[in-house]
Formats: structure tokens, C-alpha cells, sequence
């Protein structure tokens, strides 16, 4: 048996976005319930909706919406490349949801909270060592004291590594679904086929049940992601790698000629040396602020050649819309 990879857009959402009880069995799984009372026993699916654009450019839908019997809001995402935006997007999408469960004149003490779950295919935080990140609004020095109504999840699968865990089974179960099921799969671990909700799942993922159509635009999707992370890729490495050239280069210039200045105007050898190694280290942080700038403007240049949106330019490098523009 040939199977797809589950985090595409065509067989995530038929997984997730079809069948009520996988998703239920997921959001149970992954999301941070402490009690049993909490725990989603039904949902209803909500309709797809636009939302601000990412630079992958997937039509911008959101994955899988629902709502539970208790009416709290739901919203599940899988992103294959991270940039700053999606997090932008992530909390447009959350704070949407919340907001619109209230019409005219209603009660505040109707709104139920809405619970994001995102899904990363990619490492958005390299110098963390843990996978799983939840965010909540909380004080700054009293992280007891919560503002309840949005909660937010974000997996960064890479990160993930199969471990037992007997009290977290199906956490464990659901991710090795999401990031060991795939093209090369012909036999699935019996122990993932031993539960009936990850078997129903990856029956979904085999190859047979698609037609043509959709297996060309399985297909069109893994291209476009690949191009995109290219694109990506080479646009910050290139940025990064002249923005540093040219930091070093003015660094050291500005350095010599600031710590020479000084050293003559105290005229001791022991202050030319001092204000040498001053100068040096003040012009290279100088340099290197430039060379920052220089790099930032590199990017900027490459992703609008790349065709990403303006604002999300903005977004993942601070300059202005002016600035962008002059580009």
C-alpha cells in the first residue's frame, strides 16, 4: 500500500477538515486540557475563511475550523515554512474568531474562549530546546494571573522525537502520524495501526482514494513549497552573508581611525592603545549596525523580486513601506 504525506494541504484538511472524530481525537491529544471535564466530546465544522496572505501563498485558508457543544472555538493550521507573518496571522485568525462569536449588543460573558493549534513543519525557535509552546496572556511577574479567552499552541514537528509517554499517548501517537507517514511508508508501525482513530487516519493517506486532479495537485503543492523555501533560503543567506562582509569591512576602518585619533590626542603609548581597542570595538558595532541595515534592505530586495507582499516584507524586516518602495 502507497500512502500520502498527511501535512499536505489536500490530505490534512481530508483527514482533519472531514471526519469529526479524528479532529476531535487530535485537539484532545495536543491541546493543554488539565481535566477530563475539558476534554471536546462533539464539534461542528465552521467555514473555511480568507485570511492575510503568507509568503508560501496556499490560498491562505485557514486548515480546519469547529466549535464544540460548550461553543468554544477551534482552529487548527499547518504551516510547512515559518516566517515571522504567520505568527502576525495566527493571532489576526484567533482574536477574529473571538471577537466575531458576539453580535450587536450582546454580553461579554457569552464569549467562549478559542484555542489555536498550529502545526510547524519547520524550526521557528532553534535556540529552545522543547517542541511544544504554549502561549498564553498572562502578568508579566505574576504568571498565575491569567486574561482567559485565547490559548495558543505551536508544534515545531523537526523537533519531535517518539518517546513513551503512558499519559500521553495519543500526543505521542498523533505526532509520529504527522511526521512518519509518508510517500516512503508502505508498512505502518503496528502499533499506530493498533488504534482505531490512527488507523481510520492513515487509511485516509492511501494513494488509491485520490483521483488524478488531486494527485496533481498534491503534487503542485510539495513544488510550490519547495520553490517557496528556496526562494526563502538563498534570499536570507545572501542578505545575511553581504550584510556581514560589509559590517566586518567598516568595522575595522572606523576602528583604526577612531582609535588613532584618540591615541595621539592623550599622547601616551598606553592611551593610544587603549583608545585603539575602544575605537576598534565602538566603529565594529557601528559597522555592524550598518552592515545589519544593509542586510535587512538585502532581504527586502529579494523577496520583493521573489514577489512576497509588501506588508509582509514589512513584517520580516522593519523597514518602512517608503523604504521597500525605493527599492
Amino acid at each position: 500500500m502507497k500512502y500520502l504525506d498527511p501535512k499536505a494541504d489536500l490530505t490534512f484538511k481530508k483527514v482533519f477538515g472531514e471526519h469529526p472524530d479524528l479532529v476531535i481525537s487530535l485537539l484532545n491529544a495536543l491541546l493543554p486540557f488539565e481535566t477530563e471535564d475539558e476534554k471536546i466530546l462533539s464539534v461542528e465544522y465552521l467555514p473555511a475563511e480568507l485570511v492575510p496572505d503568507t509568503p508560501l501563498k496556499k490560498n491562505s485558508i485557514v486548515d480546519v475550523r469547529c466549535r464544540d457543544v460548550a461553543g468554544r472555538i477551534f482552529i487548527v493550521e499547518m504551516q510547512m515554512i515559518w516566517s515571522p507573518a504567520f505568527m502576525s496571522r495566527v493571532l489576526f485568525n484567533a482574536s477574529k474568531a473571538y471577537v466575531r462569536q458576539l453580535g450587536s449588543g450582546n454580553d461579554y460573558n457569552l464569549l467562549q474562549p478559542v484555542y489555536s493549534l498550529n502545526l510547524v513543519n519547520d524550526v521557528y525557535m532553534p535556540e529552545v530546546e522543547g517542541y511544544y509552546h504554549d502561549y498564553r496572556i498572562v502578568h508579566m511577574e505574576h504568571s498565575e494571573k491569567v486574561i482567559e479567552g485565547l490559548r495558543f499552541v505551536f508544534v515545531e514537528l523537526p523537533k519531535f522525537k517518539p518517546q513513551t509517554f503512558s499519559e500521553k499517548k495519543m500526543h505521542v501517537l498523533w505526532l509520529r502520524y504527522l511526521t512518519e507517514i509518508g510517500e516512503q511508508t508502505y508498512n505502518v508501525p503496528q502499533d499506530l495501526m493498533a488504534v482505531p482513530e490512527i488507523k481510520k487516519a492513515v487509511g485516509q493517506l492511501e494513494q488509491g482514494a485520490f483521483n488524478e486532479a488531486q494527485l496533481q495537485g498534491y503534487d503542485d503543492f510539495w513544488d510550490a513549497v519547495r520553490v517557496e523555501r528556496t526562494l526563502m533560503t538563498d534570499a536570507l543567506r545572501e542578505g545575511h552573508a553581504r550584510g556581514h562582509e560589509m559590517g566586518l569591512a567598516e568595522g575595522r576602518a572606523e576602528g583604526r581611525a577612531k582609535g588613532l585619533e584618540e591615541g595621539r590626542a592623550e599622547g601616551r603609548a598606553e592611551g593610544r592603545a587603549e583608545g585603539r581597542a575602544e575605537g576598534h570595538a565602538e566603529g565594529l558595532e557601528e559597522g555592524l549596525e550598518k552592515g545589519r541595515a544593509e542586510e535587512r534592505l538585502e532581504i527586502a530586495r529579494n523577496l520583493k523580486s521573489s514577489g512576497i507582499p509588501v506588508d509582509v516584507i514589512i513584517k520580516s524586516t522593519g523597514l518602512s513601506e517608503d523604504e521597500i518602495a525605493a527599492l
